[in-house]
Protein backbone atom coordinates (compact mmCIF):
# COMPACT_ATOMS: atom_id res chain seq x y z
CA UNK A 1 0.00 0.00 0.00
CA UNK A 2 2.89 2.52 0.80
CA UNK A 3 4.55 1.54 -2.65
CA UNK A 4 0.97 2.75 -4.16
CA UNK A 5 0.60 5.82 -2.51
CA UNK A 6 4.52 7.05 -3.25
CA UNK A 7 3.84 6.20 -7.04
CA UNK A 8 0.42 7.79 -7.06
CA UNK A 9 2.23 10.80 -5.12
CA UNK A 10 4.70 11.37 -7.44
CA UNK A 11 2.67 10.87 -10.50
CA UNK A 12 0.60 13.88 -8.83
CA UNK A 13 -2.61 11.60 -8.73
CA UNK A 14 -2.95 12.69 -4.72
CA UNK A 15 -4.98 10.27 -2.77
CA UNK A 16 -6.78 8.70 -5.96
CA UNK A 17 -4.91 5.45 -5.52
CA UNK A 18 -4.71 5.36 -1.63
CA UNK A 19 -8.14 4.31 -1.64
CA UNK A 20 -7.44 0.87 -3.14
CA UNK A 21 -9.52 -1.54 -1.07
CA UNK A 22 -7.32 -2.79 2.30
CA UNK A 23 -7.22 -6.61 3.03
CA UNK A 24 -9.43 -6.77 5.89
CA UNK A 25 -11.57 -3.76 5.52
CA UNK A 26 -15.47 -5.19 5.85
CA UNK A 27 -17.78 -2.33 6.59
CA UNK A 28 -21.10 -2.81 8.51
CA UNK A 29 -23.51 -5.16 6.91
CA UNK A 30 -26.92 -4.68 6.45
CA UNK A 31 -28.70 -5.05 8.64
CA UNK A 32 -26.56 -3.84 11.47
CA UNK A 33 -27.78 -1.09 13.96
CA UNK A 34 -25.84 2.09 12.47
CA UNK A 35 -23.72 3.69 15.53
CA UNK A 36 -24.57 7.02 16.66
CA UNK A 37 -22.35 9.65 16.45
CA UNK A 38 -22.44 13.66 16.61
CA UNK A 39 -19.52 15.41 14.65
CA UNK A 40 -18.99 18.84 13.42
CA UNK A 41 -20.26 19.49 9.85
CA UNK A 42 -21.13 22.34 6.95
CA UNK A 43 -22.99 22.84 4.19
CA UNK A 44 -22.37 25.34 2.45
CA UNK A 45 -19.90 26.36 4.20
CA UNK A 46 -21.97 26.91 7.60
CA UNK A 47 -20.60 25.15 10.43
CA UNK A 48 -22.99 23.10 12.75
CA UNK A 49 -23.23 20.43 14.86
CA UNK A 50 -24.62 17.33 12.75
CA UNK A 51 -26.38 14.03 14.99
CA UNK A 52 -27.25 11.09 13.08
CA UNK A 53 -29.81 10.46 15.82
CA UNK A 54 -31.31 13.58 15.04
CA UNK A 55 -30.81 13.72 11.24
CA UNK A 56 -32.81 10.08 11.34
CA UNK A 57 -35.91 11.89 13.06
CA UNK A 58 -36.43 13.57 9.27
CA UNK A 59 -36.32 10.08 7.10
CA UNK A 60 -33.64 8.04 6.27
CA UNK A 61 -29.82 9.19 5.77
CA UNK A 62 -27.74 8.35 2.95
CA UNK A 63 -23.96 8.25 5.29
CA UNK A 64 -21.02 8.66 2.67
CA UNK A 65 -17.72 8.23 3.95
CA UNK A 66 -15.15 9.28 1.44
CA UNK A 67 -10.98 9.52 1.87
CA UNK A 68 -10.01 13.25 1.43
CA UNK A 69 -11.87 16.32 0.11
CA UNK A 70 -10.78 17.63 -2.52
CA UNK A 71 -8.68 14.88 -4.31
CA UNK A 72 -10.18 13.59 -7.81
CA UNK A 73 -12.52 10.89 -7.04
CA UNK A 74 -14.03 12.77 -3.94
CA UNK A 75 -14.80 15.58 -5.81
CA UNK A 76 -16.39 13.92 -8.66
CA UNK A 77 -18.26 11.89 -5.38
CA UNK A 78 -19.09 14.72 -3.81
CA UNK A 79 -20.31 16.16 -7.49
CA UNK A 80 -22.75 13.41 -8.28
CA UNK A 81 -23.92 13.39 -4.51
CA UNK A 82 -24.95 17.21 -4.96
CA UNK A 83 -26.54 16.50 -8.66
CA UNK A 84 -28.92 13.72 -6.69
CA UNK A 85 -29.43 15.37 -3.52
CA UNK A 86 -33.07 16.61 -4.85
CA UNK A 87 -33.93 12.66 -6.13
CA UNK A 88 -33.14 11.91 -2.64
CA UNK A 89 -35.28 14.79 -0.64
CA UNK A 90 -38.15 13.91 -2.84
CA UNK A 91 -37.63 10.62 -1.58
CA UNK A 92 -37.63 11.94 1.47
CA UNK A 93 -33.44 11.01 2.61
CA UNK A 94 -30.91 13.55 3.56
CA UNK A 95 -27.10 12.73 1.92
CA UNK A 96 -24.36 13.29 4.71
CA UNK A 97 -20.53 12.83 3.55
CA UNK A 98 -18.29 12.16 6.08
CA UNK A 99 -14.16 12.28 5.56
CA UNK A 100 -11.65 12.59 8.04
CA UNK A 101 -10.82 15.95 7.23
CA UNK A 102 -11.06 18.89 10.04
CA UNK A 103 -13.97 21.29 9.74
CA UNK A 104 -12.31 23.86 7.50
CA UNK A 105 -11.19 21.74 4.95
CA UNK A 106 -14.58 20.13 5.40
CA UNK A 107 -16.25 24.18 5.04
CA UNK A 108 -14.81 24.76 2.05
CA UNK A 109 -15.77 21.32 0.50
CA UNK A 110 -19.36 21.27 1.33
CA UNK A 111 -19.48 24.69 -0.31
CA UNK A 112 -17.45 24.29 -3.83
CA UNK A 113 -17.96 20.71 -3.95
CA UNK A 114 -20.83 19.84 -2.62
CA UNK A 115 -22.59 23.04 -4.31
CA UNK A 116 -24.21 23.31 -0.92
CA UNK A 117 -26.55 20.37 -1.66
CA UNK A 118 -26.00 18.39 1.60
CA UNK A 119 -23.52 17.87 4.62
CA UNK A 120 -20.31 17.21 5.11
CA UNK A 121 -19.05 15.87 8.48
CA UNK A 122 -15.41 16.10 9.95
CA UNK A 123 -13.73 12.68 11.21
CA UNK A 124 -10.95 13.67 12.95
CA UNK A 125 -8.72 10.28 12.98
CA UNK A 126 -11.56 8.35 11.00
CA UNK A 127 -12.98 7.28 14.89
CA UNK A 128 -16.52 7.51 13.34
CA UNK A 129 -15.16 5.92 10.55
CA UNK A 130 -14.01 2.87 12.56
CA UNK A 131 -17.26 2.30 14.11
CA UNK A 132 -18.45 1.94 10.56
CA UNK A 133 -15.57 -0.46 9.99
CA UNK A 134 -14.59 2.08 7.17
CA UNK A 135 -11.03 3.40 8.48
CA UNK A 136 -8.14 2.30 6.71
CA UNK A 137 -4.47 3.80 7.12
CA UNK A 138 -3.58 6.66 4.89
CA UNK A 139 -0.66 8.33 3.47
CA UNK A 140 1.57 9.17 6.31
CA UNK A 141 -0.27 6.27 8.41
CA UNK A 142 -3.14 8.78 9.47
CA UNK A 143 -6.41 7.21 9.24
CA UNK A 144 -8.47 8.01 6.64
CA UNK A 145 -11.91 6.51 5.44
CA UNK A 146 -12.56 4.03 2.52
CA UNK A 147 -15.12 5.00 -0.33
CA UNK A 148 -18.36 2.99 1.61
CA UNK A 149 -22.15 4.48 1.29
CA UNK A 150 -24.94 3.60 3.92
CA UNK A 151 -28.05 3.96 3.67
CA UNK A 152 -30.28 3.87 7.29
CA UNK A 153 -33.53 3.87 8.07
CA UNK A 154 -35.40 6.15 10.67
CA UNK A 155 -34.86 3.47 13.11
CA UNK A 156 -31.31 3.33 12.95
CA UNK A 157 -31.17 0.05 11.04
CA UNK A 158 -28.17 -0.29 8.38
CA UNK A 159 -30.16 -0.88 4.87
CA UNK A 160 -27.24 -0.82 2.50
CA UNK A 161 -23.64 -0.83 2.72
CA UNK A 162 -21.82 -0.98 -0.11
CA UNK A 163 -17.68 -0.22 -0.53
CA UNK A 164 -16.25 0.25 -3.97
CA UNK A 165 -13.84 2.99 -5.24
CA UNK A 166 -16.32 3.94 -8.35
CA UNK A 167 -18.21 7.02 -7.19
CA UNK A 168 -21.05 6.29 -9.55
CA UNK A 169 -22.20 2.99 -8.68
CA UNK A 170 -22.69 4.64 -4.76
CA UNK A 171 -25.09 7.10 -6.03
CA UNK A 172 -26.56 4.65 -8.24
CA UNK A 173 -26.90 1.90 -5.53
CA UNK A 174 -27.88 4.17 -2.73
CA UNK A 175 -30.49 5.92 -4.71
CA UNK A 176 -32.13 2.33 -5.13
CA UNK A 177 -31.92 1.56 -1.46
CA UNK A 178 -33.82 4.38 -0.74
CA UNK A 179 -36.41 3.92 -3.88
CA UNK A 180 -36.86 0.55 -2.05
CA UNK A 181 -37.53 1.86 1.24
CA UNK A 182 -40.15 4.24 -0.01
CA UNK A 183 -41.67 1.99 -1.94
CA UNK A 184 -42.32 -0.28 1.42
CA UNK A 185 -43.27 2.54 3.45
CA UNK A 186 -45.94 4.34 1.52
Amino acid sequence: MKILVKIAMSLGLGLSLAVLPAQGIAALRQGAKAPDFTLNAAQGGKPFTLSLQQTLKKGPVVLYFFPAAFTPGCTVEAHLFAEATGDFNRLGARVVGVTAGNIDRVAEFSKSECRDKFAVAADPGAKVAAKYDTAMPGPNKMMISNRTSFVIAPDGTILLSYTDRNPQAHIEKTLAAVRAWKARHR
